[in-house]
């Protein structure tokens, strides 16, 4: 074989060889690349609406992940009824007999119906709605805020288990979103009190062999103790030779009578009373738009309860006192208050004992309302009166219908009390403070420690880092 001829052959067997290499590196290439994973298609559905999908295989399994949100209904063997339930987004996969596909079924709340039914009733407004989870959002621009406050009320009917935000916008800009309520509750009670009685009464050795006390048990009358006598004989209606005794009196009343020579005395019950309480607080508060802010000014009072099987004793704090719940809608200047103002007061002649314990019952006044007005107006809530008005009258039966003496064996006591209440209220809308407007405190013009240099000058050595001496000047 020539040179050429071998050279020739050589080269065949390498082009040979590097075209199998490239061949196989090809093939496992394409072998190690991954295949690109099939797109899934989304399915968008309105909470309450259905909807129609078309397969282009014959149907024989479906799956849904969460068919609180959406659930899927084989109608035909092509056919899958969607019915979308409440707000979300979850996965369906249909089978067929050698196919899989899989789609997103995304369920958005019914606002496409609230917003066309706002552009309806608000015509040449703009309003816009947004879903985003449990929320439903109001935005855009619209000409006053009664066109607000009532497209958020829609909005809160509409979606009762979604929270409306409310960020349409008034012309002008945006305003302080931040309410200072100046609250003075202001109590007047007046009181009248009249308690008329006698009570008659012997003294304990008697009238002629004879001890007696008339009352009719309204009013304290005195008692009679350690009673003894000395009969001339044991027979019935014998002579008393000695006798003695002793006075027990719980409340002397208004008058004491006692007439030593005829051992006879009276206890005169006579009184009348006026009282007038009056009662100012004027707390302020500051809630955010749409938050809640509370206010008590009052107490707790122990109250013991029972706990367990065992029969212990627990205690349970109940707050009384004047309490303030507010909750500010701004929209612009105007504000709309929801507004629960409460005055409590411990009330002893109605409570009850308990194991020793004496509770006293809450007398409790309240009034809830809504309101809206602008900034720095005020409304009133008048009108709470409570009339009390309270006649005991006890007698002796026969002797109290006697003319003239029949008074004595009568008693009185007549009670009236009447109690208003009037609340104001002043909603203003406030901003924060800047530094430059904060105002100086109220403190006096004495200094309360020496100013710095009057001690730290009498310190050798200096004082510190600001009584230290002065710092020699840099050289020039």
């Amino acid at each position: 074989m020539s040179l050429l001829r071998r050279v020739r052959f050589a080269l065949i067997h390498v082009f040979g060889a590097a075209a199998v290499l490239v061949g196989a590196g090809s093939i496992a290439f394409a072998q190690q690349a991954p295949a690109p994973a099939p797109a899934i298609d989304k399915v968008p559905l309105t909470a309450g609406r259905s909807t129609v999908l078309m397969t282009e295989f014959d149907i024989t399994r479906v799956a849904v992940t969460d068919p609180a949100i959406a659930d899927a209904t084989v109608v035909q063997p092509r056919e899958v009824l969607i019915d979308g339930k409440m707000p979300g987004t979850v996965s369906l996969i249909i089978w067929g007999a050698a196919e899989r596909r899989q789609y997103d079924l995304v369920v958005e709340p019914g606002v496409s119906t609230l917003e066309q039914r706002l552009q309806a009733l608000f015509p040449g407004e703009d309003i816009r709605v947004t879903a985003t989870g449990d929320a439903v959002i109001l935005s855009g621009r619209v000409s006053s805020n009664e066109v607000s406050l009532r497209a958020a009320e829609i909005a809160t009917a509409t979606a009762s288990k979604a929270k409306v935000v409310n960020l349409l916008q008034l012309p002008g800009g945006a305003g302080s979103q931040q309410v200072l309520l100046k609250v003075r509750f202001a109590e007047v009670s007046r009181r009248a009190l009249t308690e008329v009685g006698v009570s008659l009464f012997t003294s304990p050795t008697g009238i002629n062999n004879t001890i007696g006390r008339v009352t009719t048990g309204q009013f304290p009358a005195p008692s009679f103790d350690n009673l003894t006598a000395t009969k001339a004989s044991s027979s019935f209606g014998a002579e008393v030779q000695s006798a003695s005794g002793e006075f027990t009196f719980g409340d002397f009343l208004n008058i004491f009578l006692f007439n030593q020579k005829y051992d006879l005395g009276a206890l005169i019950k006579a009184l009348r009373g006026r009282g007038l309480f009056q009662s100012l607080a004027e707390p302020n508060l500051i809630a955010y738009n749409g938050q809640e802010a509370s206010f008590l000014a009052g107490g707790e009072i122990p109250i013991p309860t029972v706990q367990g099987n065992a029969g212990s004793v627990g205690v349970t704090y109940k707050e009384y006192g004047i309490r303030l719940n507010f909750t500010p809608t701004v929209a612009g200047d105007t504000i709309r208050l929801h507004v629960r103002p409460e005055v409590s007061t411990l009330d002893f002649p109605n409570g009850i004992l308990i194991s020793g314990f004496r509770i006293p019952a809450l007398s409790t006044r309240r009034g809830e309302t809504e309101v809206e007005l602008r900034d720095g107006q005020t409304f009133a809530m008048a009108g709470l009166l409570n009339n009390l008005s309270q006649d005991d009258i006890q007698e002796i039966p026969g002797l109290a219908r006697l003319p003239i003496i029949g008074h004595l064996f009568k008693t009185k006591s007549e009670r009236a009390e009447q109690t208003e209440l009037l609340v104001l209220i002043t909603p203003q809308l406030v901003r924060p403070l800047n530094p430059d407007e904060v105002p100086p405190l109220p403190t006096l013009e004495q200094r309360f420690l020496p100013r710095p240099g009057d001690i730290g000058g009498q310190i050798q050595g200096g004082g510190g880092v600001v009584d230290a001496p002065d710092a020699p000047a840099p050289p020039r």
